[in-house]
């Protein structure tokens, strides 16, 4: 009887002690799962959109809000400025960096939504343009790409057979006056010159004779 008795304390020690070795590596286990990331109240993104971007019109944004599929919308910035979005009505949206659209958006929809969290992304940035004129297959004006250089630009727009690629020039205004910068395309194609590759910035003319 005494034996019985000893291997059955035995065992209700091996049940406790294995209890005991699942609890730590449970333990164990929960420590080792990281913290789940907190959601910033506004995020803003778009690849090649400088931070400090000031939205116009024309220009295409998404605007997601966290959890809440039917706040998120595509859409362009109207003439007078504005977007349209659902409860909100007409937001200011010209004038602003994403950043500080979002974080107008987001004030605005905590009286109907409690702690909401949005995402600007600036989609196409039409209210900056360029123009492009004298000997190419499409002039006028072309929406600035971020980072578009004179290169690119005179890609899209073409030549025509009486282009002198070797005398165009860029017009660009600083300070209230205007200067004239050559663009050699025969040597910017074969890559002679870093000063060929000039980055455009709004309402520069590119001009092919």
């Amino acid at each position: 009887m005494k034996k019985v008795t000893k291997l059955a304390g035995l065992a209700l020690l091996g049940l406790v002690t294995i209890g005991m070795w699942a609890q730590d590596d449970a333990d164990a286990a929960g420590a080792a799962k990281p913290a789940k990331a907190a959601v910033p109240e506004v995020q803003v993104s778009g690849a090649g959109v400088p931070s400090d971007y000031v939205i116009g019109a024309d220009d295409t944004l998404r605007i997601s809000v966290w959890k809440e599929p039917d706040m998120s919308v595509t859409l362009p910035v109207r003439p007078d400025g504005k977007i349209s979005m659902p409860l909100l009505d007409d937001v200011q949206a010209a004038g602003l960096t994403p950043m500080q659209l979002g974080v107008s958006i987001r004030d605005k929809l905590k009286k109907y939504i409690a702690d909401p969290r949005v995402t600007v992304v600036v989609t196409a940035m039409n209210s900056q343009r360029i123009y492009v004129l004298g000997e190419v297959t499409h002039t006028g004006a072309m929406a600035l790409l971020p980072n578009m250089t004179v290169l690119q630009a005179l890609s899209s727009a073409g030549f025509t057979q009486f282009a002198n690629l070797k005398a165009i020039y860029l017009l660009r205004v600083q300070d209230g006056k205007q200067t004239k910068m050559p663009f050699n395309y025969k040597d910017a194609i074969k890559g002679r010159g870093t000063q060929q590759m000039i980055t455009l910035k709004p309402g520069d003319t590119i001009v092919v004779p």
